[in-house]
Formats: structure tokens, C-alpha cells, sequence
């Protein structure tokens, strides 16, 4: 179960806005974290607390295929991204760093609503509204490398090879 406050944002969030460009010049995921959303959103460091949800609209994560823009939003603490849905790299990016997805289509999520999240069953509950939304059901491999933390982890656990 996630619980956190929602950060909404709206449509067509690009990964440069999630992570400018000029910071994914290093290995410093502490340094990616530091610096995620401030193009969008000058404030985020300061209103957002470790455990928050961020909601969006449609197509979030496009443009680049950079994998630093859910690496930087899972190292600043974001616990779980609700869209409508996602650019299929970006979504498919987040589920390999173990960063817990749900495409939500249609849902109404306000800025500071109190979300509950049953990521296995795929159900948001909006304890400020008193909504209830269904996901898009991950598949259960997904939902096992999520669980894990990402790809590499979950090859390690479970793969017949050795990942160094």
C-alpha cells in the first residue's frame, strides 16, 4: 500500500522538464534529485515530502528516452507516478528502476488530494474526494520487477545468469 499527497501537473510533461538537460551530465543520482521539476515547477523541492504521489495527465515522460528523468524522480522520493497515460519509454523506463506506475485514465486527482494506492490490485483511492479509480492492471512480471526494484535486481533474484 502507497500513501502520500498528490502533486498534479498537466499534460505533455517532456523528460527535460522532468530533469533539464544540463544536470544529466553525471553519476550523482543524489545531484538528479536535487534538481528534478524545476523547470516546471520552481517550488517542487519545497512542497513536495519524501512518500508523494506526482499525478499528470496525458503522455507523461515524452520526448527524450532519457532514463534520468525516473531515476531522478524515484531518487527525490516520489513513491508511485499516476498519469492517463505515459510515453511508452518512460513507462517502461520506471518499471525497470523500480519505479511503481499506474496508468489511470480519466481520473480527476486534484493537487494535495491524500491518495491511498493498492499497487496489486491497481486501485486509487482518493480519501479527499472519497473517489475510487482503476488502473491499467500491470502484468504480473512487471509488477514482480517493481516489487524488486528494477531489472537488475529482479535478474539477480530470478534470472539463470549472474549480473555483476
Amino acid at each position: 500500500m502507497i500513501n502520500g499527497r498528490a502533486h498534479r501537473y498537466g499534460d505533455n510533461i517532456d523528460t527535460d522538464r522532468i530533469i533539464p538537460g544540463k544536470y544529466t551530465k553525471t553519476l550523482d543520482i543524489s545531484s538528479l534529485a536535487d534538481h528534478v521539476m524545476e523547470d516546471l515547477d520552481p517550488h517542487f523541492k519545497q512542497k513536495f515530502r519524501i512518500g508523494d504521489i506526482l499525478v499528470a495527465g496525458d503522455n507523461f515522460g515524452c520526448g527524450s528516452s532519457r532514463e534520468q528523468a525516473p531515476i531522478a524522480l524515484k531518487a527525490a522520493g516520489i513513491s508511485c507516478i499516476i498519469a492517463r497515460f505515459y510515453a511508452r519509454i518512460f513507462f517502461r523506463n520506471a518499471i525497470n528502476i523500480g519505479l511503481p506506475v499506474l496508468e489511470v485514465p480519466n481520473h480527476e486527482i486534484q493537487d494535495g488530494d491524500a491518495l491511498e494506492i493498492d499497487m496489486e490490485n491497481g486501485i486509487v483511492r482518493n480519501l479527499s474526494q472519497g473517489d475510487l479509480h482503476q488502473s491499467t492492471q500491470l502484468p504480473k512480471v512487471m509488477m514482480d520487477i517493481v516489487a524488486e526494484g528494477g531489472l537488475v535486481p529482479y535478474l539477480r533474484k530470478y534470472g539463470d545468469y549472474h549480473i555483476d
